[in-house]
């Protein structure tokens, strides 16, 4: 929670100009405030515990902001504000998640495609790592799984279903297998962080979700996720994530060895297993868990795990 008086006087350090409406309040990871300011702007300011990756998430969004890629700007990059780190940018109206259809895996494979096309070097940025935990097959726990970013839960510390913690076992076993160079890419490609006006690309948000990752796993964890809204059993099937997949490939204008599209099989897998490992540890009848279960042995497969 940021306190209004501090909100008040980093704003009118930051931006030049007080807030004075309140126009969409969020919290999740960090809390994300839409303000209307004195001088007539309306912006964004996000303000999240510290960490030194979020420098290097900033100068991607306004690197790609300035490539022609449709973001917000960035306005103030990550300047601290008591114990939270606060930036700006601005507030881009419009849009709407997409509604699916035939061609959602081909729309949101080009626009990832397009990212990654425009993206910087990694070696041109300061740390990004580590990565978000959703991503992080390469963590350092004693177990399977990494600490999970929104839960304060040790999830080695207990065994979910027994299916579960072998997927996630196999899975982690492939990608870390898989030694290819990282690029930089945004790896929470999820409907509810893109937003669409008649089809065509509007706006992608979040750029805290940026990391570094070998370029098919990017790929893959997007397959796995890129239609899901924030509400239940909406992420996609085997068959969606096979055609984002192959529609990927064709707008990057690539073709993957089979070690590359296994390795993004096995990306997508480890982000569903993950989230379903989190859901196992606050209830055993979760829906997500049952879609899973449905579709592991088909998904591991394709990963040659």
């Amino acid at each position: 929670m940021v306190p209004p008086d501090a909100l008040i006087r980093w704003c009118t350090e930051r931006l030049g100009s007080e807030p004075v409406r309140v126009l969409f309040e969020a919290a999740h990871l960090s809390t994300v405030l839409g303000l209307r300011l004195a001088d007539g702007r309306k912006v964004v300011v996000k303000a999240r515990p510290h960490a030194s990756r979020i420098h290097a998430c900033h100068r991607v969004q306004h690197h790609l902001w300035a490539a022609g890629f449709p973001c917000p700007e960035p306005l103030v990059g990550p300047s601290p504000l008591g114990r939270l780190t606060v930036t700006a940018e601005v507030f881009v109206p419009g849009g709407c998640q997409l509604e699916p259809g035939p061609d959602s895996p081909g729309l949101f494979a080009e626009a990832l495609a397009k990212l990654m096309t425009l993206a910087p070097p990694i070696t041109s940025l300061p740390c990004l790592n580590p990565a978000p935990a959703w991503v992080q097959w390469d963590h350092d726990e004693h177990g399977v799984w990494p600490l999970p970013d929104d839960l304060d839960v040790e999830l080695n510390a207990s065994r979910g279903p027994a299916w579960l913690e072998e997927a996630g076992h196999r899975v982690r076993r492939r990608l870390l297998a898989y030694q290819q160079p990282p690029k930089v890419g945004h790896i929470d490609w999820e409907s509810q962080n893109i937003r669409w006006t008649e089809r065509r690309l509007h706006t992608v948000h979040d750029f805290d979700s940026v990391a570094g990752r070998p370029e098919a796993t990017i790929a893959g964890a997007a397959s796995a996720v890129f239609s899901a809204t924030g509400a239940p059993l909406t992420n996609p099937s085997v068959d969606e994530s096979a055609a984002f997949l192959a529609a990927y490939e064709r707008a990057r204008g690539v073709r993957w060895s089979g070690d590359d599209r296994q390795a993004a099989w096995a990306a997508g897998l480890w982000v569903r297993a993950f989230n379903a490992r989190k859901d196992a540890s606050v209830d055993t009848d979760s829906p997500a868990l049952a879609r899973l279960l449905s579709e592991v042995d088909e998904r591991l497969q394709l990963a040659g795990a």
